[in-house]
């Protein structure tokens, strides 16, 4: 498990079951499942993977073990909101908090400019704040790790991420204020910080 994000850092303090959506769904498509079929058929064309696909994974990792799961870049608009909490409330496991980082959109810029990811662990460095070093041996098989750097983290892509995120994602962040789970987190600093301000908002 890496070292270079909070939700890694959380998820190894707290036993959590880790459900980032983007790995959910390769995971399906690389194993071929129904869902899988269903998400690749969708991106062949083009098209975004419909929300029910998506809450249709998240539910198959959730079922038998609802209550210790943290979701990671999930839900990013309302629609999917509203989908995950009928989803959630079916299951019996509603969301106890929901953490948002507050970070500038140019430190945001920054960050995301310079990960980097293992190909076969999915650990996340950065080539400034947390650099790669040879004595990081990929758990997977000891040797170096295969980096790579996603295409969305490209510098092109990333100013299309934050207007994505500033007319579709932002709203999200009300929807939870209004319920009362939303923990609105200053996400600038160092990692150890970041995590302690995490924990003691969640009352950990």
């Amino acid at each position: 498990m890496g070292k270079g994000t909070q939700a890694e850092r959380l998820k190894a303090d707290l036993g959590l079951t880790h459900l980032a959506t983007g790995d959910i769904l390769r995971q399906e498509v690389a194993d071929g499942t129904a869902l899988g079929v269903e998400a690749q058929r969708f991106m062949n064309d083009g098209q975004l993977v419909p929300d029910e696909v998506v809450i249709g994974m998240i539910k198959g990792r959730l079922d038998g073990a609802p209550d210790n799961f943290l979701l990671d870049g999930f839900p990013r608009t309302i629609a999917q909101a509203d989908a995950l909490d009928v989803m959630l409330d079916a299951l019996g496991a509603p969301l106890e908090a929901v953490v948002s980082l507050l970070v500038p959109h140019d430190e945001l810029a920054r960050r995301l400019g310079g990960r980097w990811l293992c190909r076969r662990c999915g650990r996340s460095y950065h080539k400034v704040s947390n650099p790669y070093r040879p004595g990081d041996l990929c758990p997977v098989d000891g040797g170096l790790c295969d980096l790579y750097q996603r295409a969305d983290d490209r510098p092109e892509t990333i100013a299309a991420r934050l207007e994505t995120y500033t007319r579709q994602t932002a709203p999200v962040v009300g929807h939870y204020r209004e319920r009362g789970v939303l923990c609105e987190i200053d996400g600038t600093g160092e990692l150890d910080a970041v995590n302690a301000r995490i924990r003691s908002c969640l009352g950990l």
